[in-house]
């Protein structure tokens, strides 16, 4: 039998007091994976949607640090199998200390974890990390 998989609103309401029954339910759910009683898994896409949902406007608008360190224990936890862990921490990083969208965040990191040195994009934005070359088809 595999493992339960997590979709990004268990994050959500873990990390935010818009409904506090589902926010303990949560913490239950996350405190079973913290003392090693339960494994997850995630796609990294779970993830990348709970950040946006995190920094939207529609909730508190959080900032990317406050993302980044709600997040970045969380993805950490070795009972949290979250697809490409490595790249989702590091684009974690990116996203809390950079202007850069989470996405851009993931491609970097994967770049980064890859050894690859240039993207083919129309986005400038991706000038602005050292050590990367954007190109233009």
């Amino acid at each position: 039998m595999s493992d339960p998989f997590v979709e990004s609103n268990i994050i959500i309401h873990l990390l935010t007091a818009d409904d506090l029954y589902k926010q303990a339910r949560a913490a239950e759910l996350f405190q079973q994976v913290e003392s090693g009683m339960l494994i997850l898994e995630a796609p990294d896409t779970v993830i990348a949607d709970a950040v946006y949902v995190l920094a939207s406007p529609r909730l508190d608008r959080m900032s990317r640090a406050e993302v980044q360190e709600l997040l970045t224990p969380l993805v950490s936890l070795p009972g949290y199998r979250v697809r490409n862990k490595r790249v989702v921490l590091r684009a974690l990083s990116i996203y809390g200390t950079s202007q850069a969208d989470f996405s851009d965040a993931m491609i970097v990191a994967a770049m980064e974890q890859s050894g690859s040195d240039s993207v083919y994009s129309y986005d400038r934005d991706f000038e602005r990390f050292a050590g990367i070359r954007r190109v233009e088809p």
